[in-house]
């Protein structure tokens, strides 16, 4: 078994965490589920000196962050500072505007990205990029996120793949993790479900269609680093039950 290294996504429960109070709750009741590391995303205006302390005081690892491109190219000085107060050293982004998604959008962000990648490395750090499924579609009949991985270097780009979005792109997630080998340190997890009236749904792992054992014996063969358990809606469910389900299931799967 893999322990300590699967996470909590808490935009997940993005809801909750607009307040320094309802951030304090939050990472108590995901340490109480068993999770020793989060992904700090969706959160309101609070302190970060704050939710540092609150970390520490609930034993959790700050293993990654979702931040908006914008910030890492206007005020990274300050973001480093927050990451820094953290101790997280995988900075990433959720996605980026749509101007990106073209050939010259993408040029234009791999010129930007070379000297983000120079400032954090400097600070030890890397930076990370979270796809969805737009990545998947053909640009001069070509994936735009292969154009990215060769657009640019592992030491300047780190993926975050998320699996979900890679089958919703049509695509083999485990694949797409061996294609990642090298550059990818954090791996997002979340099911896909399909009700009766055919409406897809993201699901609880283990709850969903997705085939876990490949995705999960690709990532262990690449070296992946932190598992994140994101779940963008829960419908009728409390996302912090939603998490639970998650994380009980990965256990059974070998992961803790």
């Amino acid at each position: 078994m893999l322990e300590h290294v699967v996470a909590a996504q808490l935009y997940t429960v993005r809801e909750f965490t607009q307040t320094i109070e309802g951030v304090a709750d939050a990472l108590k009741k995901v340490r109480d589920i068993g999770y020793t590391a989060v992904q700090i995303s969706g959160f309101g205006d609070v302190d970060y000196r704050q939710v540092a302390q609150l970390v520490k005081d609930n034993g959790l690892t700050v293993a990654s962050t979702h931040v908006s491109w914008d910030r890492f190219l206007t005020d990274l000085d300050q973001l480093i500072v927050e990451h820094q107060a953290w101790g997280c050293v995988h900075p990433a982004i959720g996605g980026l505007p749509g101007h990106y998604y073209s050939i010259d959008g993408l040029k234009r962000f791999a010129d930007e990205l070379a000297p983000v990648a120079d400032k954090l490395a400097s600070a030890g750090m890397d930076f990370s990029y979270h796809n969805h499924s737009h990545e998947f579609a053909r640009h001069d009949g070509r994936r735009w996120i292969d154009l990215l991985l060769e657009a640019t270097t592992p030491d300047q780009l780190k993926m975050e793949l998320d699996v979900y979005w890679v089958q919703h792109g049509g695509a083999d997630p485990a694949d797409y993790v061996r294609r990642c080998a090298g550059r990818m340190p954090l791996l997002h997890l979340k099911d896909m479900a399909i009700t009766p009236e055919r409406e897809q749904r993201f699901a609880e792992i283990g709850e969903g269609n997705l085939n876990w054992p490949p995705i999960l014996a690709a990532a262990q063969e690449i070296g992946v680093e932190w598992y994140f358990v994101e779940q963008d809606r829960s419908y009728d469910r409390d996302p912090f039950e939603s998490l639970a389900i998650s994380y009980r299931n990965l256990v059974a799967m070998g992961l803790s």
